[in-house]
């Protein structure tokens, strides 16, 4: 008798504890001890680039780098964190103050971000990738493929003045939230104002954040201009978990068009202050694999019907481009684009199982930024050569027909002017990524603009008034 009774004591004492929460509408927050994870996965992957990537000094890296974190954790003195300079690790955390998690740096990859049992004895066990350099010297080569600017500008073709103007209005803001690390404007193929804050150089290499996802649609449009993708064909992925019958599976309605106008249906994981406790947050920062968790979500939308910015999207993607690579996916888009153009300064990084995460963890200097973006405006030509197709950028600047809710301000993996924007020529499109990574094309101006910036708080910095106030200078002088 007595079990029965006890059985029904603890079932009504369940259901009260959940009237009483949806009384107060609210829930607790079951994944504090994730984002404690993920903020200490944060902080190591950008002191282990900002030291071993980038070369910048721990004072550097703490003042700028991870003014960013809330929460971040020790000082430059130590404590809450370890440095091996010569296994070139960082490891975050513990005890307290959540999972220790470790990045280690690897050649030609960056720092990989290990997962949480993991040890610094494991990181021989890590991706790395050794290509190929290109012949040339971007020393002693001429820009754009190289570095040396030889060719003189024509001063006549922009006012100085109001450059300089517009230069230091991207340098000096009003807030320290705004926080402008380079600034390189292209005219007519030539550099014809490049600055650096303090700290920085043409050499430095910062990360990207979303800016990457650009980078990955130019390499996955490769292989839709020879054939071997197709924007409106099935996508050849394992869905996850399998199914007895995959072809029953409802997100085989997913195109790589879906994936590249950020309308796949899936289930977001990224969104509604979930982006630093589930989802691609745990393998850019925890160690998941990004492609196990990018083929997990399931399918809660007719696919086109609705735009959110989901970086497992973009995973997705960059998965379509490997399966049908197989053992040139690592090599291909160093050899067939970015060495190309003479961007010898960009790293894709991987997560541990070696799959790119081209969503954001790719480093870059604003002169290779640059180099895509004269691509571009080049019509895809480069020294002659057709790299990528004048559909392709068509593609990638027709705006996602979801996105016309917010002014059809997003076509493939680039942004558009909004619609309701009409000081600002309406052929201009960007990259853009977190803190302030711009890549600007005015096909109209023959213009790229490259601006970096490390911004945190608000993040305030519009990439359109900068255009605006860069076109001052050349405007009246077409």
């Amino acid at each position: 008798m007595n079990k029965p009774i006890l059985l029904i004591t603890l079932f009504v004492v369940t259901i009260s504890a959940s009237v009483v929460l949806a009384d107060n509408g609210e829930e607790s927050d079951y994944f504090v001890p994730q984002r404690e994870m993920i903020r200490n996965g944060v902080q190591a992957v950008l002191m282990c680039n900002g030291l071993f990537t980038s070369d910048r000094s721990l004072q550097q890296v703490f003042k700028q780098e991870l003014a960013y974190i809330r929460g971040r954790l020790g000082t430059t003195d130590g404590i809450d964190y370890s440095v091996d300079k010569a296994i070139r690790s960082v490891s975050v955390g513990g005890g307290k103050n959540g999972i220790e998690i470790t990045a280690a740096y690897r050649e030609g990859v960056g720092c990989v971000v290990m997962s949480p049992d993991q040890s610094l004895e494991d990181v021989s066990s890590l991706p790395e990738l050794m290509i190929k350099e290109p012949s040339f010297n971007p020393a002693s080569t001429p820009w754009p493929l190289g570095d040396v600017l030889s060719e003189p500008i024509d001063e006549d073709l922009f006012d100085q003045k109001a450059l300089q103007a517009a230069s230091d209005w991207a340098f000096n803001r009003d807030t320290e939230e705004q926080d402008t690390i380079s600034l390189l404007i292209v005219h007519k193929g030539l550099i014809v104002h490049e600055r650096y804050a303090d700290g920085f150089d043409m050499h430095t290499k910062t990360r990207t954040w979303s800016t990457a996802k650009s980078i990955a649609a130019s390499i996955v449009g490769l292989l839709v201009d020879d054939g071997r993708l197709e924007l409106d064909s099935s996508l050849d992925i394992n869905w996850l978990p399998e199914k007895i019958n995959p072809e029953s599976d409802p997100r085989k309605a997913i195109s790589l068009r879906h994936l590249l106008n950020m309308t796949s249906g899936l289930y977001p994981v990224d969104s509604y202050g979930m982006e630093y406790a589930t989802g691609s947050g745990l393998s850019y920062w925890a160690g998941s694999s990004a492609s196990v968790g990018a083929r997990k979500r399931g399918l809660i939308r007719e696919p086109g019907e609705l735009w959110e910015y989901e970086n497992y999207d973009t995973i997705l993607a960059v998965l379509a481009m490997k399966k049908e690579l197989g053992t040139a996916y690592h090599q291909f888009g160093y050899k067939e684009l970015l060495h190309k153009i003479g961007m010898r300064n960009t790293v894709m990084g991987m997560d541990r199982f070696g799959d790119f995460i081209l969503s954001s963890q790719v480093y870059s200097n604003a002169r290779d930024l640059a180099r895509l973006g004269l691509l571009y405006l080049q019509n895809g030509v480069w020294d002659g050569e057709q790299l990528i197709s004048q559909e392709w950028i068509d593609f990638i600047r027709t705006p996602a027909p979801a996105s016309s809710v917010r002014g059809s301000d997003y076509g493939g993996h680039w942004w558009l002017v909004p619609d309701t924007l009409d000081d600002v020529p309406s052929d201009a499109y960007s990259t853009s990524g977190n803190r302030g990574q711009f890549v600007i094309v005015l096909p109209s101006h023959d213009l790229v603009i490259v601006r970096r910036g490390l911004d945190f708080g608000r993040q305030g910095f519009s990439r359109w008034k900068l255009t605006k106030e860069i076109l001052k200078a050349f405007t009246d002088k077409q």
